[in-house]
């Protein structure tokens, strides 16, 4: 027993005497750390007995004797995380009894001292410790600046993709400042877009177009202000290069532009940092400015109180600079080619406007013809989208699908143009002119009858003829005259665009069948065959040759139309307008195609078309049908194979017609069928 007390107790001496001798150690060896000029650009902390810690910056060494490693690692607990972190490393002074140097080593064991190390060997191992940490530091830095190089170099792809393929200037716009306040963590930002192109800059506006915040909603309406270098937008979009300041509250006081703060009074809001960044063309020209406001160190924190602005708000690094600078250079050619792209866009409205124009002026009495079966037949292509029950269930139109379809609808009577103005103004089956010339014709027969009636009365009187018997001339006289107004009465009435009595007919072949000798001694008729041919026409008021010529205006629609460089997307047109008048059994002209080799927006074309032409007050050869009516009517052109059933009761169902009733209705067809 006694023996063994002994034992422990030579244990705990030899224990004491060793930390003795570890707190010696560690003693010289902060005096000699501390005494090495070498290490004057180093701090010395002894945070412990047995610690000593040189620091460098952020980085440092840990000095422990290797005892230590032994027993009592708890004293290094402190800097565990450091030493994890690859922000500390560990020297120990003396081999550890339990040579396990590859644990230490991944536990942050840097370098190994001798039990009494020189001031050399010190200096070594922790400018070595000193040196690996800091090559770890960059290329931890290399790591994460390659992986945020990835990062926001995808999310320049993917904002370039967006950009490029976004044709509407609104919400292009939109999408500029949202990926722009994105990549860079701005709350809130606008966009400013230059107008007028006079070559000096100062002459030019910058019209607001928008604003985003995410911590404050407020209605923002577009105004313009002057390209001025008094304004941070105009100074930008003068100077073509970007300004960035980190609190325009706190502007140099030679500042040649200023910051209004009433704006951010009346919304309750705090401007500090801001980034203004120019959009320029392929030209170089400043087409837009885009201001991004308040970056924020965490993007889903609101900014709601000065507290918020100041913990929050930060200025706009070069980084954020760079990355604005790199979208700006995207976002300012798709917004040139979206303004190039508008432009064109107009352009073409335009001209479409002109030719339904020129139509109309061509034909008045079919006077907003077209812009009436656009509206409807855009609203037809509205209803069948919503239509779950028929064949067409699924069908889906893209905007350009639209626009398509209304400009082949809008042009769809354009080939009138190619057709001679009488027919197509013709109210009547004869011509006025034409008209005219019999009614001419008949007060020849009248004077020719005179003339024959005063050359027997004067034989007669040579004669002695009796009183009583030039009495008889003077009543055959009135009798024809009475006969020929009565024939030329019968003619006028027959020259109405209506379905004729077949007792009709024969007046009018009575009446071609009379003669009268003209001042030139030549028997004439009445009439002649072109004359009775057009009043004998059955039904409207256009013989069948000139029904032909009106039909033929489809085929000039089509030639007309498909010379037009339309583009991709609107490529069908002159095929869609081409064959509104054809019918599902093969009746219908030009091509007599049948029900699947028609366009399905022709086939809704017909449908509006038809609806239209029966129900239009503006026709001079006949009254409008009501609505009902119509709608038998157009009932009837299903039962005959003319229209597609399908169509017509998705029209009636929809009642696709109440577009054109509703008051102000808009000229456009998507304006409509969008409300």
């Amino acid at each position: 027993m006694s023996l063994f007390l002994d034992g422990a107790n030579d244990a705990a001496r030899s224990s004491a005497r060793s930390g003795r001798d570890a707190l010696t150690t560690m003693n010289l060896i902060e005096a000699r750390l501390v005494s090495d000029a070498r290490l004057s650009d180093r701090t010395v902390v002894r945070p412990h007995p047995l610690l000593v810690t040189v620091r460098s910056d952020r980085l440092f060494a840990v000095l422990a004797p290797g005892s230590l490693w032994d027993r009592g690692r708890e004293v290094l607990r402190p800097f565990a995380h450091k030493l994890a972190s690859g922000e500390a490393m560990l020297v120990l002074v003396g081999s550890p009894a339990v040579s396990d140097v590859a644990g230490a080593l991944n536990r942050g064991l840097g370098a190994l001292c001798s039990p009494d190390p020189s001031a050399d060997e010190l200096y070594v191992a922790i400018h070595n410790v000193c040196e690996l940490l800091e090559s770890k530091a960059r290329a931890e830095a290399r790591g994460k600046w390659l992986n945020r190089y990835r990062y926001e170099l995808g999310e320049l792809i993917e904002i370039a993709k967006a950009i490029t393929t976004e044709r509407e200037l609104d919400k292009l716009l939109s999408l500029i400042l949202e990926k722009s306040r994105f990549i860079t963590g701005a709350d809130a930002g606008s966009i400013y877009v230059v107008e007028g192109d006079d070559p000096d800059p100062l002459r030019r506006t910058l019209r607001f177009k928008l604003s985003q915040n995410d911590s404050v909603p407020f209605d923002a309406r577009e105004f313009t202000l002057p390209v001025s270098p008094r304004s941070m937008s105009g100074y930008v979009a003068l100077h073509k290069r970007p300004i960035n300041i980190a609190d325009v509250y706190d502007l140099p006081a030679v500042s040649p532009y200023g910051f209004d703060r009433s704006f951010d009074a009346k919304i309750g809001y705090r401007t500090k940092s801001m980034l203004c960044m120019p959009l320029l063309s392929r030209k170089g020209e400043v087409i837009g400015v885009i201001q991004l406001i308040n970056k924020k160190r965490a993007a889903d924190r609101k900014l709601l109180s000065e507290e918020d602005v100041e913990d929050q708000v930060v200025p706009f690094d070069a980084r954020s600079e760079e990355l604005v600078g790199t979208l700006g250079s995207q976002a300012g050619i798709a917004l040139e080619n979206a303004v190039l792209y508008t432009e064109i866009h107009h352009m073409l409205e335009g001209f479409v406007r002109a030719s339904v124009e020129a139509i109309e002026q061509r034909d008045p009495t079919t006077s907003g013809h077209s812009r009436r079966v656009a509206l409807l037949t855009v609203g037809l292509a509205r209803a069948l989208e919503r239509d779950k029950a028929g064949p067409y269930r699924g069908v889906t139109w893209t905007k350009d699908d639209l626009r398509e379809l209304e400009y082949a609808s809008l042009l769809h009577d354009f080939g009138k143009i190619g057709v001679r103005e009488q027919v197509l103004v013709k109210a009547k089956k004869l011509y006025p002119h034409e008209l005219a010339i019999i009614r001419h014709r008949i007060e020849i027969a009248s004077r020719s009858y005179e003339v024959e009636i005063l050359e027997r009365k004067l034989r007669l009187v040579q004669r002695g003829a009796r009183a009583d018997e030039l009495a008889a001339l003077d009543q055959e006289l009135s009798a024809r005259k009475a006969e020929l107004e009565a024939a030329y009465t019968a003619i006028v009435a027959a020259n109405e665009p209506s379905v004729l009595k077949g007792g009709d007919f024969a007046r009018i072949e009575a009446i071609a069948r009379e003669t009268f000798t003209d001042f030139s001694g030549d028997v004439v008729p009445l009439l002649r065959a072109e004359e009775v041919a057009c009043l004998s026409v059955a039904r409207g008021s256009l013989t069948p040759a000139e029904i032909e010529e009106i039909r033929n205006h489809v085929v000039h629609t089509y030639q007309f139309l498909s010379q037009i460089p339309w583009g991709k997307q609107f490529r069908r047109v002159a095929v869609i307008a081409g064959s509104h008048h054809e019918r599902l059994n093969g009746t219908g002209y030009p091509h007599r195609l049948r029900a699947e080799e028609i366009p399905l927006q022709s086939k809704m074309m017909s449908v509006s078309d038809i609806f239209d032409a029966l129900t239009a007050s503006d026709r001079p050869y006949k009254k409008a049908v009501p609505v009902d009516r119509a709608l038998d009517i157009l009932g009837f052109e299903v039962k005959d194979q003319h229209v597609d059933a399908d169509l017509v009761r998705v029209f009636i169902e929809a009642k696709v017609w109440t577009v054109l009733e509703q008051p102000g209705a808009p000229h456009s067809a998507l304006a409509a069928s969008s409300r």
